[in-house]
C-alpha cells in the first residue's frame, strides 16, 4: 500500500485512519500499532509519540465516534421540535443512521473493550451523546406529574440498548439475519410499544 502523504501536525489524525482502515478489515483486536504505522507510512517509533498503546488509539477513535454521534443525535432531536415524540423517534434513526455511515467508530465505541473511562475525554463525549438522548427523553415524560415520571435515564438507557439491538441484529448486514421489516421501522414500533406501557403516550398517540 503506498504511504500516506501527511503534513506535520496530523500524523495523530492519519494514525486514527490508519487504524480504522484495520478495524474493518480485521476487527478492534486484529491488528498491531505497527500495522497502524505501517499503513500511515511512519516508523512504529512515530507512533508512541501519540499513543502509548492500541487501546490509546482505539479510546481516540471511540472519542471521535461519540463527537460525531452526539452531534447526530443533537442534530436529529432538534431542541424538541416539532414534537417530543417525533424528535425522540428521530434520535432512533440517527444511531442506526451512525452505525451504518461509521462502522469502524461504531465498532471502537461498542465492540471493542475500551472503556469509556479510558480518557477523560471519551467520557466526557460519551457522557455528551448520552445525555442528547437523556434530554429527548426528560422533554417526553414532561406532560406527566413529576411523581408519577419514570426516570429519563432509565427509560433513554432502554431506548439506547433497544437500538443497539436493532442495529447488531439488522442493521449491519450480517448474513442470515434477515427480516422483512425495515430496522428504522422494528425500532419505531418497538419504542412505541414500550413508551405506551410506560403510559408516556396514549395507547393511540
Amino acid at each position: 500500500m503506498p504511504k500516506r502523504g501527511y503534513h506535520h501536525g496530523n500524523l495523530r489524525q492519519a494514525l486514527v485512519d490508519a487504524a480504522l482502515e484495520l478495524i474493518a478489515d480485521k476487527g478492534p483486536q486484529g491488528f498491531t500499532l505497527s500495522e497502524a504505522a505501517k499503513r500511515a507510512g511512519v516508523t512504529p517509533a512515530a507512533v508512541y509519540r501519540h499513543f502509548e498503546g492500541r487501546e490509546d488509539l482505539i479510546a481516540e477513535i471511540a472519542r471521535q465516534g461519540y463527537e460525531i454521534f452526539a452531534d447526530l443525535m443533537d442534530y436529529a432531536f432538534d431542541d424538541g421540535k416539532p414534537s417530543a415524540m417525533a424528535a425522540f423517534e428521530s434520535t432512533g434513526r440517527a444511531y442506526l443512521a451512525f452505525a451504518r455511515k461509521y462502522p469502524g467508530h461504531y465498532v471502537a465505541m461498542f465492540e471493542s473493550g475500551v472503556s469509556v473511562n479510558r480518557t477523560p475525554e471519551l467520557a466526557t463525549a460519551a457522557a455528551r451523546a448520552r445525555g442528547v438522548l437523556e434530554a429527548a427523553a426528560e422533554a417526553l415524560s414532561e406532560h406527566i406529574p413529576p411523581e408519577k415520571r419514570p426516570p429519563p435515564a432509565m427509560f433513554s438507557a432502554h431506548i439506547w440498548a433497544m437500538s443497539h439491538g436493532v442495529v447488531e441484529l439488522y442493521a449491519r448486514g450480517a448474513p442470515g439475519r434477515q427480516t422483512p421489516f425495515p430496522p428504522e421501522d422494528l425500532l419505531e414500533t418497538g419504542i412505541g410499544i414500550y413508551l405506551r406501557g410506560l403510559g408516556l403516550i396514549a395507547p393511540d398517540g
